[in-house]
């Protein structure tokens, strides 16, 4: 006779992830930010393992749901391998063949250092809106922003804030954008009413962003004209700028623009990228067979000059590995939480006992907040989070428009400023940037789902649906 498995109870669920946490906060106390990136991966196989055998001590335990944990898990995170693959060929490439030098010279000398930060922002919102993907609007013209910046003397974490808050608001709001097409399929909504819905919250948080830095810019103490063209000139002693080479970046944007596959796109960026290295440039004795390994061990020039060594320096695809791992990593944590039922407790704890609009729109928050750190992946945690409170949302007659939007302000704009999500990983490490010093400046990540709240609470352009139609959505 098969036994009869049993839920975990509460403490239980949620037990790994307050060890999850506890451990990410003291290796921060005790090694600095920059250990979340070293240590995460056995930090998550850690708490996979207790969870594990926390599962077998209270009965629920099962070979078939760690299967169906693991297909759920791995069906959404493995793709974001070979995306990761191809970006750090991109960003080799592109910065030996002098794509990303070149695009630094020319922003020194038409950006205005003041307006640097909201020009910066408003024109990645732009790419993103147009492609529908922030990470390549980050892997491209993010990077040569972010050497810019650099150069400009900005702080790191607002350089990577400003690209990211535009990335992922045009990335949210974008018709072609993958992860709002989920949001409104899951909850059944249309697409653009969907997207017209989340204007309502992401327009006022995208606007106070650019507010906060254009002020950041006019009070940040910037390098001087003089200064950055004398590093623009240091750029050209040791590369051949040109502006043929943004041939390059062109050719990219036209594939972007006629809706070319990512993996196709990112592949034909660092092939021509790795072209350009032998078109352009002209590295002493850099050959084909070195083409290939810088390819694999990353581009580090010795230049003479420390800080622009460090700047042009790539790591390569042997320099996303740990990345890799660390995503990986995150497949076993979101076997472990969804193949032993311990989301599934938790989920049904948080809501139990709403009644309230402000209170169900508040938690709807939360549970994304949190299922993207329980899963480490935005999708499924919008597909997990629309079908855990869909019916209830059905029941108290709030509209299906409500929940996409609240899944994707929780859930699409939060995942980067998560460490060991698949966002926060990618995105810290094409940047160079912790995720946990940019978190702060990511403005626009930071109020979307205060909006959403904000919102549920005054209860602006919400109405309750009728009886029929609440039925006819769930």
């Amino acid at each position: 006779m098969q036994k009869t498995l049993k839920n975990p109870p509460l403490w239980a669920s949620i037990l790994p992830i307050a060890v999850l946490l506890i451990s990410l906060v003291a290796l921060i106390i005790i090694e600095g930010a920059h250990a979340v990136s070293e240590y995460s991966q056995i930090v998550l196989l850690g708490t996979s393992f207790l969870a594990f055998l926390l599962a077998m001590a209270t009965g629920a335990f099962s070979l078939r749901g760690l299967k169906v944990g693991f297909a759920r898990s791995a069906r959404q995170i493995l793709p974001a391998v070979p995306m990761l693959v191809f970006i750090a060929m991109v960003a080799t490439t592109w910065m030996a063949a002098g794509v990303v030098p070149t695009m630094i010279k020319y922003g020194l000398g038409l950006l205005d250092p003041t307006l640097f930060l909201v020009t910066t922002c408003a024109i990645c919102a732009v790419i993103s809106v147009m492609t529908g993907s922030s990470w390549t609007t980050i892997a491209t013209i993010g990077v040569a922003f972010m050497g810019i910046g650099t150069v400009m003397g900005f702080h790191p974490g607002w350089v990577a804030g400003a690209i990211i808050s535009g990335a992922y608001f045009g990335d949210k709001v974008s018709p072609l954008s993958d992860t709002t097409v989920v949001a409104s399929s899951t909850c059944g909504v249309d697409l653009f009413t969907h997207i017209r819905y989340l204007m309502i919250t992401a327009i006022p948080a995208m606007s106070v962003a650019l507010i906060i830095y254009l002020i950041a810019g006019i009070y940040t103490d910037t390098v001087s004209v003089k200064e950055a063209m004398q590093f623009a000139g240091e750029l050209e002693d040791y590369f051949r700028l040109s502006p043929f080479i943004l041939f390059i970046p062109a050719v990219t944007l036209v594939l972007i623009a006629f809706r070319v596959p990512t993996l196709i796109t990112l592949f034909s960026a660092s092939a021509l990228g790795f072209a350009g290295m032998f078109v352009f440039q002209s590295h002493e004795g850099f050959s084909v067979i070195d083409g290939l390994m810088a390819l694999w061990k990353g581009f580090a020039p010795s230049t003479g000059d420390s800080s622009l060594d460090s700047l042009v320096t790539t790591g390569g695809i042997s320099g996303m590995m740990s990345t890799i791992t660390l995503v990986l990593s995150a497949i076993v944590f979101g076997c472990a939480m969804i193949g032993t039922g311990m989301l599934s407790v938790i989920a049904n704890a948080f809501t139990r006992r709403l009644r309230r609009r402000g209170s169900i729109v508040s938690t709807t928050v939360g549970s994304g907040l949190f299922i993207n750190a329980c899963t480490a992946d935005q999708y499924l945690s919008l597909i997990i989070t629309g079908n855990m409170y869909r019916t209830l949302y059905q029941k108290f007659r709030l509209e299906p428009r409500l929940l996409s939007r609240t899944i994707e302000d929780s859930v699409s704009v939060t995942s980067v400023l998560i460490p060991w999500n698949s966002c926060g990983i990618t995105q810290s490490t094409v940047l160079g940037v912790s995720t946990l010093v940019y978190f702060p400046f990511c403005i626009f990540n930071i109020l979307s789902p205060c909006m959403s709240i904000l919102m549920a609470w005054t209860g602006y352009k919400i109405r309750s649906v009728t009886l029929k139609r609440a039925a006819a959505s769930a």
